[in-house]
């Protein structure tokens, strides 16, 4: 029994051989048909490197291709354009602040540099070339600046820091466009600009609460300045009438002057037109009638017809004497 156990074994184990044998063989046949193919695609927004005994002979364009089987090999490479993001690169400010900086690249390689940027650089070009530049480009032209200036000029801060990383990177590398995505100083510093910023805004508001006072005092002059001048040109207005007034009622007492003087029969007519036509109830004696001229010395009496008397208008007599009036 163990005789035949041990033959049952023994031949288990050459089978098992016989087995991973003929698997290796396979797949290296199926390697060596593979990599004999004379044909290989390339897809759009890559490039094919072919190397030919690890020398680079040609640059494959998108679409179909054909190489030299097993003399030939061939890398990928991409032309579009791709993407770095740096998070969190500590940098300081030119008075010594501290920063964490998130900044982001947009890089290509264009199709005719494929193959020097691949012979210079390999295939990881980024991290060769474009990694080391630019935290060291962007930590220069940070500390460049004082830290409560960077947000104010972070536009101009952000194409320095472009400007500086195409100048640094090698020709066949095209950086596109660098962003400048966020800035976070310590809490400390926050605080403080924070502290800052609210003052700020205190004197902002303290000097626009003095100019809206001086402007309203402005306005409080001018409105009484303009009710002075309107003061003053009523009383102007009124002084003028009055005088022009007195001007006039003076020339017509000037005139009636010269009436009186150059008419005596002028003052009779002017109390005739102011006569209400009542008769005094007193009289002094030898005064006349109002209106009744006084004859001047004696003259003769008339003598009054005989018989009735003749008809005509009635003299008007006064009134009575009073008593003790001789």
């Amino acid at each position: 029994m163990a005789q035949g156990d041990s033959g049952k074994s023994g031949s288990f184990g050459i089978r098992k051989v016989v087995g991973w044998t003929v698997a290796g063989l396979a797949l290296l046949l199926l390697a060596v048909v593979f990599s004999a193919s004379p044909f290989f695609s390339v897809e759009q927004g890559e490039a094919g490197v072919v190397l030919r005994f690890g020398k680079v002979v040609s640059v494959a364009s998108p679409g179909l291709n054909t190489k030299v089987p097993v003399m030939d090999r061939v890398h990928y490479m991409s032309t579009r354009i791709e993407k770095r993001v740096y998070d969190k690169v500590v940098s300081y400010s030119r008075d010594v602040q501290e920063a964490s900086i998130r900044l982001s690249v947009n890089y290509h390689v264009p199709f005719d540099k494929i193959d020097e940027v691949y012979s210079r650089y390999g295939v990881n070009y980024p991290e060769r070339v474009i990694d080391p530049v630019v935290p060291d480009r962007l930590k220069k032209v940070f500390g460049q600046y004082q830290a409560q200036t960077v947000v104010s000029d972070r536009v101009k801060l952000g194409q320095q820091i472009e400007d500086a990383i195409k100048d640094s990177v090698p020709d066949g590398i095209v950086v596109d466009s660098v962003q400048f995505e966020n800035i976070d100083f310590s809490a400390n510093y926050t605080k403080a600009i924070e502290a800052a910023a609210q003052a700020e805004a205190e004197v902002r508001k303290s000097r626009y609460e003095l100019e809206r006072e001086r402007v309203e005092s402005e306005k409080r002059i001018v409105q009484a300045q303009a009710q002075a001048q309107q003061i003053r040109e009523r009383a102007q207005a009124e002084a003028d009438s009055i005088r022009l007034r007195g001007e006039a009622e003076a020339r017509a007492i000037a005139a009636k002057a010269r009436s009186f003087i150059d008419n005596p029969a002028y003052a009779n007519l002017i109390a005739v037109e102011r006569w209400n036509g009542v008769l005094p109830h007193t009289m002094l004696p030898g005064s006349a009638l109002p209106f009744v001229p006084v004859p001047q010395g004696e003259a003769p009496a008339a003598t009054p017809p005989a018989g009735p008397r003749a008809a005509g208008p009635r003299p008007v007599a006064g009134p009575a004497p009073a008593a003790g009036t001789p």
